[in-house]
This record gives C-alpha cells, structure tokens and sequence, in this order.
C-alpha cells in the first residue's frame, strides 16, 4: 500500500540576501529598512518571518512525524527548495536566517553527521516536482468558502494531494497550476495558521 502524502508548497516566500558590509545577511524590514529603502523596495513584502514560522508550524506537525508531509517552498526570486521531512527548523529567526543564507549560496545543505541532503535548491518550474494528475488546492480568501475538515473528506481514497500556501503578508498567490481554489475562513489567517488547520484535517483524514 503506498504512503499517504500532503504536499504543501508555500508559493511566494520572501528569502533573498542581502550583503551588509562584508557579509549576507537574510534581507528582512526588521533589520534592512535602508537598504529596502534605497532600493524603492515595499517593506510590508520583506517578511523571511512569515516563511519561518509556517515552516515550524508544519515540520512540528503530527503529520509530518508520521512521515505524512512533503515541503516544497517557491520563493519571490523563483528559486525552489526541497525540505527533507527530517529536517529540524532553526527555533530561533537569527538561526533560520542563518541557514537560508547558507542554502541560497551554497545550493544545498547536508546534515553534519550523515552528509543527509537537509535542504537544496532545485529546478524550475515547481510542477517538475510535483506527481501528476493530482489535486492542486489553491488556499486563497478569493475563493469559495467550505469547512476544510468537509472538504479533504473527497482526498480519502488518494495517496497524493497539493495544498498552496502563500507565505507573504500581502497580496495574491500568482501561479497556474492549481486544480482547484479554496478559502477555508472568513477572516484573514496568517500563513502558519493555515498551515495548522490543514495538517490538522490530514490527520484526522487519515488517522
């Protein structure tokens, strides 16, 4: 029997380096207000931070324990990283910027002690590495209105489903490769709270 699979793509994230001095730094409204000024940037888009807490959210997951979840993450540069489900997602923004910085230089990222590939970039366009001719799901305030625990109830006899996340503060997730859109409250959520109401009706899908 095969594995059951969530795919979750967090499609727009904000992760693009800046150099400070002689060094990268993660570029973030936080810490780089002049050079976002400088360069006639909005700094409401410079947020690594919506990025990093969705990804704590979904690799601290019971889904994602039980080998449940993929993470692709496709970012404003068009870059796209695979998360290896075994990863462990710096607790700390300091750290998290840390190692992005690392990734978007080096192209990849190996645990220390097993040389594992953690992290990597890898080709575009992001549908390259998604199975096909499975469900796509689009999560956006723009679309039809339905209880997610009700909705996920058609995905019970599939191994593979797609949840988009957008991972920015504002704005529209811009992509055609979604098979279906899909809003699953009234009221605006952050990224990490979508994350966490969809792994939650996985789980209870699937147990």
């Amino acid at each position: 029997k095969k594995q059951k699979k969530l795919i979750v793509v967090v499609e727009g994230a904000f992760l693009e380096t800046v150099q400070v001095k002689d060094r990268y730094q993660l570029l973030n409204s936080d810490d780089h207000h002049t050079e976002l000024a400088r360069a006639k940037r909005p700094m409401e888009n410079a947020r690594p931070d919506i990025c990093h807490q969705l990804l704590l959210m979904l690799f601290d997951s019971p889904l994602n324990k039980a080998g449940l979840l993929q993470v692709y993450i496709h970012t404003t540069q068009n870059q796209i990283i695979y998360i290896n489900p075994a990863t462990k997602i710096p607790r700390t923004f300091n750290r998290f910027c840390g190692l992005i910085v690392q990734l978007l230089h080096k192209h990849v990222i190996r645990a220390a002690e097993s040389s594992e590939i953690l992290l990597k970039l890898v080709p575009s366009p992001i549908s390259k590495h998604l199975p096909l001719n499975i469900p796509v799901i689009e999560l956006t305030k723009e679309a039809p209105l339905k209880p997610i625990n009700e909705f996920v109830q058609k995905f019970e006899p599939l191994d593979e489903v797609v949840f988009i996340i957008g991972g920015f503060a504002h704005g529209h997730i811009n992509i055609d490769y979604s098979t279906e859109k899909l809003a699953i409250s009234e009221f605006p959520l952050s990224a990490a709270a979508v994350g966490a109401r969809v792994c939650q009706a996985f789980e209870t899908l699937w147990g």
